[in-house]
């Protein structure tokens, strides 16, 4: 695919409802590892939604490539790096390393992104504007998490942890690098074969760390089957939707709403402190997606007047 991004009022819609969603992911999955172990957490959460997604791609007919041009290295590289390897180094990580590290790390998918898509991707060149926006927004980031995020955890494996979650992040920007390139496909499909990999390499790893699970109650299945379907399989069609139309850097917008997100939902039903600096944050976020995506949002409400 090698047409410029097309950002349009559904794109925001996208890409705002990938924020809202994957930042309360954590409030959920906070209440699954009640039930069960953290890797199976995960394993039960990419197997639940590649079952669903495959069954619903193969009633559509199980189609992939939608023209005769096919590139099945980059798709299976795209699977590869879109769920199965940065599942297992987060996994491994975050033993040694504190959640707000793993949170900044996140939102440095964004800044991996700008550059890559500046080579690699027409219509996406590294601007000024764009490359300060992007810089005002992961500020924004780390006032929100504050001091914490480089707060060392004491851990003997820190700085390998902080390592393979940085590696975990440049593995999602490459993936949505090589997922904008692929030719015409069928987006179910994609979704299809990303979390069918996923599922193949996660579950194993599961076995192998922490054995056999046992069978949790019902509660816990459902609040599973709840990852696996939304912010996993849904939310992952969406991520495959908004790259493929308005390109990877536009995506990359969610990765900085997710820590804010996080936070508004651990105030308002988990009951956790306020951060002072939350207001403040936000405007940071808010500002650096406006600045960097100025030209699409003037586009947009150009042609709504």
């Amino acid at each position: 695919m090698t047409r410029d991004p097309e950002i349009t009022a559904g794109s925001w819609l996208m890409v705002g409802t990938l924020g809202l969603v994957w930042g309360g992911t954590f409030m959920v999955q906070k209440l699954a590892l009640d039930h069960m172990a953290p890797m199976w957490v995960a394993a039960g959460r990419i197997s639940f939604a590649a079952l669903i997604t495959a069954f619903i791609w193969r009633l559509r007919g199980g189609g992939m490539f939608t023209t005769q041009v096919t590139d099945w290295p980059r798709l299976i590289w795209v699977s590869m790096l879109s769920a199965a390897i940065p599942f297992m180094f987060l996994a491994w990580a975050q033993q040694h390393v504190s959640s707000a590290f793993t949170g900044v790390s996140m939102a440095a998918v964004a800044l991996i992104v700008l550059p890559l898509a500046h080579f690699f991707v027409p219509g996406e060149r590294m601007t000024l504007r764009r490359t300060f926006g992007f810089l005002i927004g992961f500020s924004g980031v780390l006032l929100l998490i504050g001091p914490a995020a480089f707060a060392s955890s004491g851990a003997a494996l820190e700085s390998l942890g902080q390592l393979a979650c940085l590696t975990a992040a440049s593995c999602y920007a490459v993936s949505s690098i090589l997922m904008r390139r692929l030719p015409p496909i069928d987006p179910i499909g994609l979704s299809a074969a990303t979390l069918m990999f996923g599922a193949v390499l996660v579950v194993p790893l599961a076995l192998i760390k922490e054995g056999m699970p046992p069978m949790p109650a019902p509660e816990g299945m459902a609040i599973v089957a709840i990852l696996g379907l939304i912010p996993t399989a849904a939310a992952g069609l969406l991520r495959i939707l908004v790259i493929r139309t308005a390109g990877p850097v536009f995506m990359s917008l969610t990765n900085y709403q997710v820590p804010l997100w996080s936070v508004v939902f651990g105030v308002t039903l988990m009951g956790e402190p306020v951060p002072g600096s939350l207001i403040w944050a936000a405007l940071l976020i808010l500002s650096g997606v406006g600045l960097s995506q100025y030209g699409a949002l003037r586009r947009l409400f150009t042609q709504q007047g």
